[in-house]
């Protein structure tokens, strides 16, 4: 598995830097400012603990510098959620709002059932500071698999189609997380012994992640077509007469 392993790592540091010469080409900083910070973060992480990784393997500035990139990147995919959920919702300001008050229910509800299992599930590994970032990434995980599964059910009635490349920031961000979610519960209950399951499963996921981003991005952006004409208007006239409602 360690070869495999190893492979899989400087796959992921090579695909790294298409994709953040795609986000900086297309100028996403401008549309999706955190999707983009999140991207060339992880370019960043790639290069700087690839670097350490040669200069000083497994040193303790290597084990903190993983562990801040790490903590940056579960706080940017919290944003990236809520920033796929803008963008799609931006001309519709009211259902903009009620879609804002609803996340937030979810979201509550999916902090309360992250904490649940994390009572019901006690950590197998004895290390402080890598037990509580396990803990950290798994309730996180929980609750952005919770919203993108949300977001998922509802893709139809937000007029989000699988062509679009919101979609597909979407799409392979949720790829990542879930995996990453399952991999986290494993690693949870089986403590260090499952430590290369646990990182070939998130390296193999990241690396589907950045080919579905790429491709995405890539990708000529889709023009609405007229068979999706009516479903905008059906936004439109909820958004109209919820803005109704509202202003009662």
């Amino acid at each position: 598995m360690r070869p495999l392993l190893a492979n899989l790592v400087i796959a992921n540091t090579l695909l790294q830097l298409p994709l953040a010469v795609a986000v900086i080409r297309k100028r996403l900083w401008r549309s999706l400012p955190i999707f983009a910070a999140y991207s060339l973060m992880n370019a960043l992480e790639a290069g700087v603990l690839y670097l350490m990784g040669k200069a000083l393997p497994m040193s303790l500035g290597y084990i903190y510098a993983f562990y801040l990139f790490e903590g940056i990147g579960v706080v940017l995919g919290f944003g990236v959620v809520y920033e796929v959920f803008g963008e799609i919702l931006k001309p519709y300001d009211a259902l903009k709002r009620v879609a804002a008050h609803a996340s937030r229910w979810v979201l509550g509800g999916l902090i309360v059932l992250g904490l649940v299992v994390l009572v019901a599930q006690p950590s197998a590994d004895k290390r402080p500071l890598a037990s509580a970032l396990l803990v950290t990434q798994e309730v996180a995980r929980i609750v952005e698999v919770g919203l993108l599964a949300f977001l998922f059910l509802f893709s139809r009635a937000f007029g989000l189609h699988w062509r679009q490349n919101i979609f597909g920031i979407a799409l392979g961000l949720g790829v990542f997380t879930g995996v990453e979610l399952a991999a986290l519960a494993l690693r949870a209950t089986l403590g260090p012994m499952a430590n290369e399951s646990f990182n070939l499963a998130r390296a193999l996921s990241f690396n589907i992640s950045l080919l579905i981003w790429l491709g995405y991005i890539l990708a000529p952006e889709r023009i609405t077509s007229s068979a999706e004409l009516p479903q905008r208007a059906q936004l439109e006239q909820w958004n109209q007469a919820i803005m109704e409602l509202i202003n009662q």
